[in-house]
């Protein structure tokens, strides 16, 4: 099974610190944000890796290389300009391969286990979305999509949560998104849901969208480093 870590944006709410710096290799803990995402994926058994980048994309490439001092293979999707998440997974397909795959944004932390992947992406039907939800942040107090007690994902109900920014896809999800072009992911799950292909879960563990540089040092004090 293979895995993609998205880490092509711009993080415009962490200026200063991601003027020369993207946004994935902020440290947490004593360690860049994404080291957490792969060495979890590499724990779980999830070694073969592809990382999208726009911004200082090559500094990413520096940082972690083929990716072997972590225990995985590295592939590489560079973006001219950041495509959106859809426009960016879709520009990874031909790296990524015919199978249902991980994927997790690489500007959030959270302790789910990546094991769980292999079982979902075999049950994963064509065309069909695995969303990790979440309660809903301080931030984002409205939630994104509502989870029925089946594990269905709905665009519409209450109550509703949070997307955590981790999903299994089939590739098929991806297959009317031109390649080179920007697009979001959302379209594309509610258009799921609507043909009752998108299951989904609840994560009642750890997570944090560290998407400003208050959340960065609050995730950083929790787990015991110096913020950089």
């Amino acid at each position: 099974m293979q895995a993609m870590i998205l880490a092509a944006g711009r993080g415009e709410r962490m200026r200063p610190l991601t003027d020369r710096l993207p946004k994935p290799l902020l440290s947490v803990g004593g360690k860049p944000l994404i080291v957490w995402h792969l060495q979890r994926l590499a724990a779980a058994g999830i070694r073969d890796i592809v990382i999208n980048h726009a911004w200082l994309g090559h500094e990413i490439e520096r940082a972690l290389g083929d990716g072997r001092e972590y225990g995985v293979r590295i592939r590489y999707s560079a973006e001219a300009a950041a495509l959106e998440t859809a426009g960016g997974i879709a520009q990874a397909l031909p790296l990524l391969g015919g199978a249902p795959f991980l994927v997790v944004n690489g500007d959030v932390w959270c302790d789910w286990d990546p094991a769980l992947a292999f079982g979902l992406a075999r049950d994963l039907p064509e065309g069909g979305a695995w969303l990790l939800l979440v309660d809903n942040p301080v931030q984002h107090p409205a939630g994104d999509f509502h989870l029925a007690a089946d594990g269905r994902v709905h665009a519409q109900g209450e109550p509703r949560l949070t997307f955590a920014g981790i999903g299994v896809y089939h590739p098929s999800l991806f297959a009317d998104v031109v390649r080179g072009t920007a697009a979001p992911l959302a379209p594309l799950l509610r258009q799921a849901m609507a043909r009752d292909l998108a299951r989904g879960a609840r994560h009642t563990g750890r997570w944090t969208d560290v998407g400003t540089p208050q959340r960065l040092a609050g995730l950083d004090a929790e787990l015991g480093g110096p913020a950089r």
